[in-house]
């Protein structure tokens, strides 16, 4: 073994000296070589292997094939280098960064790369374990090259070193990679893992188009009616106001309101009227005006108004605000303008009042215990502390609220929950039949409910006009502050405090004077003939000073406008009043009572209407109006306005003025 070894030794030494022009031309070789098959990471796919079609890639690579000037050997090598550098710096980031351009791109020349594969545990580990650059680090001098007799080698061989050189000077360019991600952060659904072991960010989301789930509770229009057949009319009374600011929201969004959203009633009833108040002791006065339909020469219009009693004193208060503080309560016309108005509220009510906050979203909770009205910091402090998120628990909400207005309740004492949503009940109880009962069992134990409706999109007028109907309470629907102020500053008391339950209107019509006649409204309060009698059906309530105003657009036997036809074999009418229209019959309970009283009182022509019944008028038509009513013939925005400007009379607040506006913009969107 020693021999072999000595021998090799010998012969080493015995070796030719180093032949430099061999040597240039090796390198030579080398470099040839090296144009012919640069940029191929892949023995399997040289260009050398690839089909020799007439396809524009192979054309253009046998076209730079011969090139071998300094301009394109540097521009190839520069590619090429660069793209080493991305592969590099990019799997220690690991971040969600974008895809590098395969060489392909760069230049024409270069032939395509395979995907790398995806990195194993093992390889994630060891690449955690590779320090990042600096972003910043003095640069390093180039490396002398080999040296070459030939000019054209050494050339080649300056120009690599540049390339290189520049490839390195665009690393430390670049800035520090971030941290690596967190297996957590890895297993995300915004990120996934691509073909090549790099992490692909998932594309962000388009934004998405709210779906409009609105629902309102309306029903057809009223028929008209043959008096002959049917002389009898009766309905409950309605102060909700929830409509007009529900066409006021759409009008002012550059929106013709939905037809459904229109209830003529609740228009009507928006204004406030210059009536003649009570006599005595009596809950309210009924007042009955005549005039000629605006919108039919040959029809008179009946106007029916009731005038509630003001107070000065009231009874204390139980107040529970019960609020919706769902995920769709997020907006700004909602929790936000709900917090802005319930903060209105305070100040009008009384110190002895009390007050208690509810919330409900994925589950109820209590956010204020009973507090006396009078710490307002208090409660603007819990009000303030308010935020959206999550389902909306409705039902939970509400049994919840009770059970507060229970605890709170003392005699001499008004117990009232106030709940402030925008009608999303998607948890427990939705159906408005349930909603119904369960509402009207609490009604009778004492506790009222009113209702305040914020925002749009999902507004569910239904559940909502189920819950205040059965819970002898107002809807109302808030979309600005000033309406705020309306409805819980300006008429907080009428609002709260009833001082007639159950109110029904019947109207007997006399077929000798009236042979049609037609109820504007009031479609979802709608009686039989035999309700008005029964104290257990419930209907509706007059606030303290607050209003109720109704229009029947009637025709006299004979007119042209007549819509039926006489029948054959009816006998002739009969009256024993043949001076009278039709008489008014009024039921109504005192708070707390059970037993109904009866108001009685005729209807005569020979009442001439006021501005006040032609402002009503001008509503009334501009209602219609916006349900698309085959009633009003040729009558049109021109003339709603023109009646509205002429009976405008005292507005004190802007009001009237607010609906001739918004008549013109219905004109305008209407065309």
């Amino acid at each position: 073994m020693t021999d072999d070894l000595d021998a090799l030794r010998a012969a080493l030494k015995a070796a030719p000296a180093p032949d430099l022009e061999a040597k240039a031309a090796a390198l030579r070789l080398a470099m040839e070589n090296f144009d012919k098959v640069q940029g191929s990471l892949d023995p399997m796919r040289l260009p050398l292997d690839r089909p020799q079609g007439a396809g524009f890639l192979t054309k253009v690579r046998m076209m730079l094939k011969p090139l071998t000037t300094r301009p394109i050997l540097t521009a190839t090598t520069s590619a090429a280098a660069l793209l080493m550098g991305v592969v590099l710096v990019l799997p220690l980031t690991k971040a969600p960064l974008p895809m590098p351009k395969p060489l392909g791109s760069i230049t024409a020349a270069a032939p395509e790369t395979k995907p790398q594969p995806a990195l194993t545990a093992e390889a994630t580990a060891k690449t955690k374990a590779v320090p990042t650059l600096p972003t910043q680090q003095p640069r390093p001098k180039p490396r002398p090259m080999l040296p070459s007799p030939s000019e054209s080698a050494a050339t080649a061989m300056s120009d690599k070193a540049a390339a290189m050189q520049a490839a390195q000077d665009m690393a430390l360019a670049a800035p520090a990679a971030p941290p690596p991600l967190t297996e957590a952060a890895r297993s995300a659904p915004s990120a996934k893992m691509s073909a090549n072991g790099l992490i692909a960010q998932k594309p962000m989301p388009m934004a998405q188009v709210q779906t409009n789930t609105e629902a309102y509770a309306n029903a057809p229009q009223n028929p008209v009616h043959v008096t002959s057949d049917e002389p009898v009319s009766t309905f409950s009374t309605d102060i909700d106001t929830a409509a007009y600011s529900v066409v006021r929201s759409s009008l002012n969004a550059g929106q013709m309101p939905p037809a459904d959203a229109v209830r003529v009633e609740e228009m009507v009833n928006y204004f406030p009227y210059d009536l003649p108040q009570p006599k005595a002791d009596a809950p309210f006065q009924p007042s009955v005006s005549v005039m000629q339909t605006p919108w039919n020469p040959n029809s008179r219009l009946v106007t029916i108004a009731l005038q509630g009693r003001s107070v000065t004193e009231r009874p204390p208060m139980n107040l529970v605000f019960l609020i919706d503080t769902s995920g769709s309560m997020e907006e700004p016309n909602k929790l936000p303008l709900l917090k802005q108005s319930l903060a209105l509220m305070l100040p009008n009510l009384q110190p002895q009042d009390k007050v208690a906050i509810v919330t409900y979203a994925g589950s109820a909770g209590e956010v204020l215990a009973p507090t006396p009205a009078s710490d307002r910091a208090t409660i603007l402090n819990a009000l303030d502390n308010l935020s959206a998120g999550g389902s909306t628990a409705g039902a939970e909400g509400l049994t919840l609220a009770y059970q507060v207005a229970d605890q709170m309740a003392e005699k001499g004492r008004v117990s009232r929950v106030l709940l402030a949503t925008d009608g999303d009940f998607n948890v427990g109880i939705d159906n408005p039949d349930d909603l119904k009962t369960f509402i009207a069992q609490k009604r009778d134990s004492g506790t009222y409910l009113s209702v305040l409706g914020f925002g749009r999109g999902n507004l569910d007028d239904a559940t909502m006009q189920a819950l205040a109907q059965n819970g002898n309470g107002t809807a109302s629907y808030i979309d600005t502050l000033s309406e705020a102020q309306k409805v819980l500053g300006d008429q907080l008391t009428g609002a709260l405090f009833s001082i007639a339950n159950d109110v029904k209107i019947q109207v007997e019509w006399n077929p000798a004077q009236v042979a049609e006649y037609r109820l504007i409204g009031y479609e979802t309060r709608a009686l039989r003939r035999e309700d008005f009698n029964n104290d257990k059906v419930d209907a509706g309530d007059i606030g303290a000073g607050l209003q109720v105003t109704a229009l029947y657009e009637v025709t006299a036997p004979g007119s042209p406008a007549i819509l039926n036809d006489a029948l054959r074999y009816a006998p002739a009418p009969e009256t024993t009043s043949p001076h009278e229209l039709g008489y008014l019959r009024l039921r109504y309970k005192e708070p707390g009572q059970t037993t109904s009283k009866l108001i009685e009182t005729p209807i005569t022509p020979d009442v001439p209407a006021t501005s006040e019944a032609r402002f009503a008028a001008a509503i009334a038509g501009f209602g219609q109006l916006l349900e698309h009513s085959t009633y009003l013939g040729t009558w049109g925005y021109d003339q709603a306005i023109a009646l509205a400007i002429a009976a405008k009379g005292a507005d004190p607040y802007g009001y009237r003025a607010e609906a001739v506006t918004l008549m013109r913009l219905a004109q305008s969107l209407s065309r």
